[in-house]
């Protein structure tokens, strides 16, 4: 098959991969759709220790059942693999997993012709839903997994929280989008970005904010912060940004450096939470949440040939594209 591999720092390869063998309790998929994930930029840049070289990345994928019962369904996937039999998991609380595995990390993704997957992570599609629209369920996930968090630590219903989403990518994009279906009108999204800023303005119809040459965001302003970066500036930013008794949802995770402001964080009271991926429910309602146009037009979202997705990486690194997401097609 082919495959677009990460063979070193900085380069993906387009070339011949053997094709996928499914193991015990696991399905053949033909890809139709996979994004381009923040995280597996990370890894292109070489700053993730657990993607090693050569590796098929690629974690937001739909496509086509080709082996099993379920043949010719098409269909999502939930790339966290759990044990599915710890207290965790017994509980409802499969990605905090200590067994979890996430496809395209250690184990093959889906930048590639084929994947495997185990059956019990996947989630029929809607005959409506493109597979485009589906591969963005995953990001979409992440987003609603953070809201969802946040809805429980607050006191109040998320609409009626001023809210600061910090970066405009996929995620960020995505939890503003979603912020703005429950009805938050107070909402702002910070991206350096120029074009991104636009697309931001123009599909979800906030303020945005330039953190390089608009004046700072007042301090102490916002009940509800989503560092959707995770950068030692942007953790600055959010801590800055957050009122007395506010809550802070960290969600990027681009780099370790830098320290929180402890000293505010305990004397007003500042809840922080942090987000890694998301429940098997959460997966479910963001494929009903896309079905259902939650996320309005998808025009922000480009699609590219897999055979040219090196170039889409350079595009992403680089800053030449808006798109908040690139899905490729093989």
């Amino acid at each position: 098959m082919k495959a677009l591999v990460y063979t070193a720092t900085n380069e993906v390869v387009y070339r011949d991969e053997p094709d996928p063998i499914p193991g015990e309790g696991e399905v053949l998929i033909k890809v139709a759709a996979s994004g381009i994930c923040g995280s597996d930029m990370h890894a292109y840049h070489g700053k993730d220790a657990r993607r090693v070289p050569p590796l098929i990345l690629g974690h937001e994928v739909a496509g086509t059942v080709v082996s099993g019962p379920r043949e010719g369904a098409p269909v999502v996937i939930n790339p966290l693999m759990t044990c599915n039999r710890c207290a965790l998991c017994d509980q409802g609380y499969s990605h905090l997993c200590a067994e979890r595995e996430l496809i395209g990390m250690r184990l093959a993704g889906a930048y590639a012709e084929y994947v495997t997957i185990a059956e019990g992570n996947l989630i029929e599609l809607p005959v409506e839903m493109s597979f485009v629209e589906a591969s963005l369920t995953e990001p979409t996930a992440t987003a609603l997994h953070a809201l969802n968090l946040a809805r429980m630590q607050s006191s109040r219903p998320l609409a009626e929280l001023k809210t600061l989403v910090i970066g405009g990518g996929a995620v960020g994009l995505l939890a503003a989008l979603l912020l703005k279906s429950y009805g938050c009108r107070d909402l702002v999204v910070a991206e350096t970005h120029t074009e991104r800023r636009h697309s931001v303005a123009e599909h979800v119809g906030c303020r945005v904010h330039d953190p390089i040459n608009d004046p700072a965001l007042a301090a102490d302003t916002f009940d509800l912060v989503i560092d959707a970066v995770g950068g030692e500036v942007t953790r600055k930013t959010a801590m800055a940004a957050i009122k007395p008794g506010g809550i802070l949802v960290h969600i990027g995770l681009m780099d370790a450096a830098g320290e929180l402001d402890i000293r505010k964080l305990t004397l007003f009271e500042i809840s922080l939470l942090g987000v890694y991926c998301y429940t098997p429910a959460d997966v479910r309602a963001a494929a009903q949440a896309i079905r259902k146009g939650q996320l309005g037009d998808l025009s922000w979202v480009e699609t590219r040939p897999l055979s040219e997705g090196a170039q889409a990486f350079r595009d992403l690194d680089e800053g030449r594209t808006a798109a908040a997401k690139i899905v490729l097609i093989p």
